[in-house]
């Protein structure tokens, strides 16, 4: 009862769970089933679980801290056997408890600093700071970067990978030209008019994902600017949106089938009781993809 107290859920929910009979289900807890970033993570983790006899459940959170909870109480009493995040809107707080409880579950795309856990995700430091040296190497100086949410982990790191390319390079970052986005287009779309309007604009703009990058895109049009004629605009995630022809958007890679694979697999292994003490932390490689959102820097 100690447990279920800590836990902070109805008795009948954590007990169940706590019992630990095998379902051969997984818990799956996205922050916006719409965004085309998860499609191909759900894609791999399904594939996986499947070829390891498990079925996946699904749950759209859109975002918000008081769905997540609930569908984590939900999951809980459905007895899954552990839980894939793939958001980061749900509490450090309710992470640490089922990690102290030895319930089963990894994060797919975000850390926590305080939290020893399982998670696969991309090095957001190294695809931003590529992403920023590719527009210095264009001679870019005046760089902008669109940040996503500030509580949300890959965003920090994206933001810290851009930091640190523009110091590398002598280059001053100008606070004027950090702008705090959603990953959404509307707060790219805000974000950019912003910048735009700046006594000096930037000749570049880094946008913390794909999604804000079309937002910034719709903005620069409506300015009666050109990508990348008048502003060169690179994204981050590579989505499928982002290599078509109108957008053709040079953007940072995640292998995220990959990532969904692999997080099964790992949690599937702690399931059945295969994994060790120590926590599996899996760090892939990001690539950039040159298109032609990006140009040299006339003169």
């Amino acid at each position: 009862m100690k447990a279920i107290a800590e836990l902070g859920y109805r008795p009948n929910a954590i007990a169940r769970s706590l019992v630990r009979n095998v379902t051969k289900t997984i818990g799956l807890i996205i922050s916006d089933i719409t965004n085309p970033f998860f499609p191909e993570i759900v894609r791999g983790i399904e594939d996986k679980a499947s070829e390891m006899g498990y079925n996946i459940f699904i749950c759209n959170s859109d975002a918000k801290v008081e769905r997540e909870e609930a569908y984590l109480e939900l999951l809980l009493e459905k007895r899954v056997d552990g839980i894939i995040f793939t958001s980061a809107r749900i509490t450090d707080t309710r992470i640490a408890d089922l990690r102290r409880h030895n319930f089963p579950f990894i994060l797919v795309s975000r850390t926590l600093p305080d939290v020893q856990t399982d998670y696969v995700v991309v090095d957001n430091r190294a695809g931003a700071y590529l992403a920023v040296e590719h527009l210095i190497s264009l001679g870019h100086q005046r760089i902008a970067h669109i940040t996503g949410p500030k509580d949300a982990s890959g965003a920090l790191d994206r933001l810290w990978g851009y930091q640190k390319a523009m110091a590398d390079h002598g280059l001053k970052t100008d606070a004027e030209l950090v702008k705090e986005g959603d990953f959404r287009e509307q707060g790219g779309y805000l974000a950019t008019k912003e910048l735009l309007s700046l006594s000096s604009a930037p000749t570049a703009i880094f946008a913390a994902n794909d999604f804000i990058a079309i937002g910034a895109l719709q903005a620069i049009n409506e300015a009666g600017l050109e990508v990348p004629e008048d502003i060169s605009l690179v994204g981050f995630d590579n989505i499928h949106l982002a290599g078509l022809t109108r957008i053709n958007l040079t953007t940072i890679n995640q292998p995220r089938y990959k990532m969904g694979l692999m997080a099964t697999e790992v949690l599937i292994e702690r399931i059945e009781g295969r994994g060790g003490a120590d926590p599996v932390q899996l760090v892939l490689e990001p690539e950039l993809v040159i298109r032609s959102s990006t140009k040299r820097l006339a003169g």
